[in-house]
């Protein structure tokens, strides 16, 4: 049974000089990828708020084209960016293997496919429906800009692009704000309370270019994605609730934008 900390790190020995290695080592990851994303969306927030008009009548594009006009070279740039954005989680595989432990330390792994399966396609189901509505609570309140998740050309690798953005996302965020970022916390001693509250802000914090609806929003999922990690001891079920909820929000956007009355579009 896991205890309420969640998975228990080595207990590796740590003097004032390794601790600060291990520190600068966190802050290197998270500047890297997630962290600069934070401040990133926060200057783009302060550019929306400062924006003449309402937040809801600005649009927070995701997954647009790189290349218009150019489908082939626009492809090309898709895929170069699904595969760069996952080079921070190929670093924090080297620094967990160079510590002796692995993914699978954080339960990244295929020993459980179809517990994991299950789990998140659990998980998926109860946060999409509740955070559909919360999005258009939000925007209703003027406190979220609208939420365009593709605006692809409609060439045929479009879908398929679309759910290799979604699953580039839901690994590179569990495995790093999570899995790694929880386990780093913890090695240098901070508490359970703690921990969640960096990991759910610094997933609010990225999210924050939608506006005060998508920081708060993805805040209260980061604080349930922990406790389930802590729960469960593995990211794998995280990775698969993100990837179908990511999956959903850009092929089911793709697919009922400007068919259906309640779906707000640009």
């Amino acid at each position: 049974m896991q205890s309420q900390a969640g998975p228990v790190a080595e207990n590796i020995p740590f003097d004032g000089r390794s601790r600060r290695v291990l520190r600068d080592e966190t802050l290197l990851v998270l500047g890297l990828s997630l962290g600069a994303s934070g401040v990133s969306a926060l200057v783009s927030f302060v550019g929306s708020l400062t924006k003449p008009g309402g937040l809801k009548d600005q649009a927070a594009t995701l997954n647009a084209s790189a290349a218009p006009g150019r489908p082939w070279l626009d492809l090309a740039w898709q895929l170069f960016g699904i595969a760069t954005a996952l080079v921070p989680v190929a670093l924090v595989a080297h620094l967990l293997l160079r510590e002796g432990g692995s993914l699978r330390s954080i339960g990244f792994d295929r020993t459980r496919p179809w517990p994991d399966l299950a789990r998140g396609a659990a998980v998926a189901a109860v946060i999409g429906s509740t955070g559909i509505a919360f999005y258009l609570a939000a925007r209703g309140l003027g406190f979220n800009l609208t939420v365009v998740p593709e605006d692809l050309p409609d060439v045929w690798w479009k879908y398929p692009v679309l759910i290799l953005s979604a699953v580039q996302n839901s690994v590179l965020e569990e495995v790093i704000v999570v899995g790694y970022l929880l386990r780093r916390l913890q090695q240098l001693g901070w508490s359970p309370a703690a921990s969640l509250a960096a990991s759910s802000v610094l997933r609010g914090s990225y999210h924050l270019y939608q506006g005060i609806g998508g920081f708060l929003g993805n805040m209260v999922m980061g604080a349930v994605f922990v406790l389930l990690y802590r729960r469960w001891g593995r990211v794998g079920p995280l990775v698969v609730a993100h990837a179908l909820l990511d999956i959903g929000a850009f092929v089911g956007y793709g697919l009922l934008a400007g068919r259906v009355d309640w779906l707000p579009t640009a």
